[in-house]
């Protein structure tokens, strides 16, 4: 038996008499029909059909166990003589949280296979009428309502092996081939103080590289349905931190155990911990993309907007905006009189920022749903895109400069200067810019808006990231709009040509910091490369500036232009070369100058030290995270945070994601985060860590450390 269910199989010596229900069975809520795997069913052979449920859009029904709330679906069968029915091969749930609540079921089109076994005595030529009286309990987020229909299907029997049946079969056997069974792994179940340890080892899990796990109990009440599943890879299997429910009891505990690369029935003992299921790494709670489509509760997703909108808001005040703020500041200077053309900017700038969020949102969620173990700001982990962005950065500022001029000459200073790309296409770049270097800072409300996209279905998480770029893009938006608010700016004159200088040393500064970044990255060797390929560049838009004057005296400046151009291009080159030199050295992290020593982070690190009895500080951190670098030099480098750590004898262990490292990927994902900085107070004999704010003060970690 493949599945064990509460569905109830009842033969009769019969054929059903009355009238017989063929076809999709309908109500406001849901269409059903019965479906068949196979065109006929020969003698003495077992086929499969499936109940096919098209469920209206906001309302679900539900697995075998329902969760906290809800009544699963079920059959009950009228077949004729010697013919049964196995119970449902349930494929994998979806997760519906509502508030405090976490069901399981399932909304859209969905399959619930069931097998038939037909007797020998069957003869070819025959049509078996089989028919089941299905109660679906269809629930949205404020109303339930039992939906019982009736339906038939009406089989052929034939000799033979049968080909598929369309449209459905090929789907009914995939579910059927995936469907979750017995795998050869040993489980058991450990009762502790608070919490249930699940250890799992063997079969399938032995040396399997698995990313994602979540466990989903056949009973419910077993566990808390709601509460997170923290989980450790070992070498032989793995681990899960599960929190009892209120019929927690000392009998064994039966489920599916869903991984990334694969699903499978388990019975978990009661017993100590197997050998060989911790040690290695984190393990983030299973994607609702790898297991089943999802349904997610309006209000959840209306929060998650909130929250997108609200972070987006108070990006525009972090760090890694400041340098895509001269450019923001500069084109509003320069159209504050014109209010046509302030409109066309803001909306172009917008629009570059919704298209930028739009673009690397999809890579990230197309990345994860692939199995790449990837975090928000995963861009700024490529040293070419790093590269890249030294190279723009120095171009802007150098264009801010006066060395050359993209777009309107330079005999139009006085009606459109400042700075960059003419018209829509300037503010449409200047949108793109400051999606790409304003992305991998992680602003207050954004932890909970990214945690919440990346479980999302994908049409939600996009819509997720786009509030996130509205919020960036908002501030400018709404004053490019506002003619009264244009109107108070000075107007045009020799003060915008002296601004336009100085917002030039923003952009330097950037290219700067990302020089450093780089360096971090790919070694001494690499940034030699960068440099010369930065001199070039700035080479050529010198001669691309003298092209320019040479053009307004009404010359062809045919020489400088070929030599820019050909400046131009050694310089891509050489920072290509750069990047395909920069070292995949395993550098363990540094720690900010100061008092408070590091050491790096790894799981097996917390794990000794709180087993000796000390807290853990965990800093999460990138060198490309100025959020996270202010933190390290205003709190974390503290004589006063030094001293209370060495007063509670904690450790303090850094994890540099500078680079990609799936480990901290893992352990991001693990805490519902998908970026940097992440700060976690581990406390001994406590399972879980204190998460601690995202923008840190002395008085928070002295506080944390003292209680």
């Amino acid at each position: 038996m493949l599945s064990l269910s509460t569905v109830q199989a009842q033969p009769v010596q019969s054929q059903p008499s009355g009238l017989v229900a063929f076809g999709p069975q309908r109500t406001g809520r849901i269409e059903a029909e019965l479906v068949p795997m196979s065109q006929w069913v020969a003698p003495g052979s077992t086929t499969v059909v499936a109940v096919r449920q098209k469920i209206a859009p906001g309302w679900h029904t539900y697995w075998r166990n329902p969760g906290d709330s809800g009544g699963a679906t079920s059959l009950v069968w009228t077949l004729p003589d010697g013919v049964t029915a196995d119970p449902i091969l349930w494929p994998l749930p979806s997760r519906q949280r509502l508030m405090s609540l976490m069901n399981y079921g399932y909304s859209g089109a969905v399959l619930l296979p069931v097998p038939i076994h037909v007797p020998a005595s069957a003869r070819p030529g025959e049509v078996l009428t089989l028919t089941t009286d299905v109660l679906f309990l269809v629930c949205s987020d404020q109303m339930c309502v039992p939906e019982p229909l009736t339906l038939s299907l009406a089989l052929p029997v034939r000799e033979g092996a049968a080909p598929l049946a369309k449209p459905w079969g090929a789907d009914i056997e995939r579910l059927v081939e995936t469907a979750p069974r017995p795998a050869g792994i040993e489980a058991r179940v450990t009762a502790e103080t608070g919490k249930l340890t699940l250890t799992a080892t063997g079969g399938p899990l032995a040396g399997a590289d698995i990313g994602q796990v979540y466990f989903y109990p056949y009973e419910g009440g077993r566990i808390d349905h709601a509460a997170v599943q923290p989980g450790r890879q070992g070498p032989n299997g793995l681990t899960l931190t599960l929190t009892p429910g209120r019929e927690a009891a000392s009998s064994p505990l039966s489920g599916v155990l869903a991984t990334d690369k694969g699903a499978w029935e388990i019975t978990a003992q009661p017993g100590p911990p197997l050998a060989g299921a911790q040690g290695q790494g984190a393990l983030a709670p299973l994607d609702e993309a790898t297991s089943a489509p999802a349904r997610t509760g309006v209000l959840v997703f209306l929060q998650a907007l909130g929250l997108a909108l609200l972070g987006g808001l108070v990006l525009n005040l972090m760090p890694c905006v400041f340098p895509v703020l001269a450019m923001k500041a500069a084109s509003l200077s320069a159209a504050a009189h014109d209010p046509a053309r302030a409109r066309r900017d803001g909306l172009a700038f917008t629009a570059g920022v919704l298209v930028s969020f739009l673009v690397l949102a999809g890579a990230l969620l197309a990345l994860r749903a692939a199995g790449q173990a990837i975090g928000w700001g995963f861009q700024l982990q490529s040293p070419g895109v790093v590269a890249a962005l030294v190279l723009v950065m120095l171009l802007v500022g150098l264009n801010l400069s006066g060395v050359f001029h993209v777009g309107a000459g330079m005999q139009n200073a006085g009606s459109g200067p400042l700075s960059r790309l003419p018209g829509a296409a300037g503010a449409f770049f200047t949108g793109v810019l400051a999606v790409v270097v304003a992305a991998p800072c992680t602003a207050p409300f954004m932890a909970a808006a990214l945690g919440a996209a990346l479980v999302l279905p994908w049409p939600m998480a996009l819509a997720v990231f786009l509030m996130l770029g509205l919020g960036l893009a908002l501030p400018y938006l709404a004053i490019s709009l506002s003619p009264g608010l244009l109107s108070r700016l000075p107007r045009p004159g020799v003060w915008m040509e002296r601004l336009k200088g100085l917002l030039a040393f923003p952009m330097y500064g950037a290219a700067l910091w990302l020089l450093w970044v780089f360096t971090r990255q790919g070694g001494v060797d690499a940034l030699g490369l960068l440099l010369t390929a930065a001199l070039l560049l700035a080479f050529a838009a010198w001669l691309l500036g003298l092209a320019q004057a040479a053009r307004q005296r009404g010359e062809r400046p045919v020489l400088a232009t070929i030599c820019a151009t050909v400046a131009g291009v050694m310089a891509i080159g050489l920072a290509g070369a750069a990047a395909g030199a920069a070292r995949e050295a395993d550098a363990a992290p540094q720690g900010e100058s100061g008092p408070l020593a590091a050491q790096p982070w790894s799981v097996e690190a917390v794990a000794q030290a709180t087993a000796a009895g000390r807290p853990v500080l965990v800093n999460l951190t990138a060198d490309w995270c100025v959020t996270c670098k202010i933190n390290e030099r205003a709190a974390l480098s503290s004589p006063r945070v030094a001293k209370a750590m060495t007063q509670a004898n904690a450790a303090y262990l850094v994890g540099d994601w500078t680079r990609r490292d799936d480990a901290i990927t893992r352990e991001l994902q693990a805490h519902g985060r998908s970026g940097v900085p992440l700060y976690l107070l581990y406390r001994p004999g406590q399972a879980e860590p204190e998460i601690l704010p995202q923008l840190l003060t002395e008085g928070v970690v002295i506080d944390a450390l003292t209680d």
